[in-house]
């Protein structure tokens, strides 16, 4: 049974995250950085790898929209990597919409003591996290009600 990958893509970092075999629950799985923004190569690999790895088949792709639903410059450069991962990996990117998620990853993560260095380093891992969770349990209504 395949996988679901989460990913949290932010200007010089994506969190990535992975479901269990079942689609029920996201589990952290790291955070892949690059020196520059624009430099897509082997962030485009690491993620090949991992699709691989874990037989992937589906990518969700946080789609970070302004708070009033409106396209922003960030979600504009989500809309671009969608594209490049499609692309090379031929397979579904879905965008997820992602607001407030880096908020919720920093409480998340400040409520369970993590230290401010600590969380620096994790909170696009987390919020990768939460981005995949939000997109299994929509998964799980939809099931329900057909």
């Amino acid at each position: 049974m395949s996988r679901i990958m989460g990913l949290d893509f932010g200007s010089v970092t994506c969190g990535v995250a992975i479901s269990d075999q079942l689609h029920i629950t996201a589990q952290g799985i790291e955070v892949i950085t690059r020196k520059h923004e624009n430099k897509l190569r082997q962030t485009l690999a690491r993620i090949e790898g991992l699709v691989k790895e874990y037989e992937v088949d589906r990518i969700v792709l946080g789609y970070p929209k302004n708070m009033n639903n409106t396209i922003g410059d960030r979600a504009e450069k989500s809309e671009a990597f969608r594209e490049k991962l499609v692309n090379r990996l031929g397979i579904e990117v879905v965008l997820w919409d992602e607001r407030l998620t880096t908020v919720s990853a920093h409480r998340a993560m400040i409520e369970g003591n993590v230290r401010r260095e600590d969380r620096a380093k994790a909170v696009d891992k987390v919020a990768a996290v939460f981005i995949l969770q939000g997109y299994l349990d929509w998964l799980s209504v939809q099931k329900q009600e057909s």
